[in-house]
């Protein structure tokens, strides 16, 4: 019950440091809301370093996700006859208290993590949010990872393995 009480906790508090640095992502490039995009540079920012190390299994440079993902940016303007570099975006301020918001799919992906926490133990990790966001087959981070080279189920699977197991965690 202790154990259970402790990852709760433990929880609560990286979704808060999860949800704050996805915010400071968007707000950075100028942007109001996170989308799922932010909340992947986020989870690759959390000190528990496990989506960071599911990218590394892969071969794959988690440091390169940001230049990926700015990349999907430049690549939509051209889409559409843009072909002049990223503007860039002054940084915005944090919004004023209130209730957090997110772009749709940002909210996918705490709506994901959200349900598919329930059925399971130990704390909130990076690699959850990894496996969450690898599920999500449309977007800028779904195009990220095959701009990347990087198979979804792949990822996926590799953020599962770096997640103690049930049994480990009880312990």
């Amino acid at each position: 019950m202790f154990r259970q009480l402790q990852h709760r906790f433990q929880s609560m508090r990286t979704l808060s440091r999860l949800c704050a640095s996805a915010e400071a992502h968007a707000r950075a490039r100028g942007q109001t809301a996170p989308g799922v995009e932010h909340f992947l540079l986020a989870a690759i920012d959390l000190p528990d370093g496990s989506a960071r190390r599911a990218f590394e299994s892969m071969g794959a440079d988690p440091a390169a996700v940001r230049d990926a993902i700015e990349q999907q940016y430049r690549d939509a303007l051209q889409g559409v006859g843009l072909n002049a570099p990223l503007p860039q975006a002054p940084a915005l301020t944090p919004p004023a208290p209130g209730l957090y918001q997110a772009q749709p799919s940002g909210q996918e992906v705490m709506q994901t993590l959200a349900r598919s926490r329930k059925d399971q133990g130990g704390p909130l990790l990076g690699a959850h949010v990894v496996a969450a966001v690898a599920a999500m087959p449309q977007g800028v981070a779904a195009r990220t990872l095959r701009a990347m080279g990087i198979d979804a189920g792949q990822l996926a699977a590799a953020a599962q393995a770096q997640v103690p197991s049930a049994t480990s965690a009880a312990a």
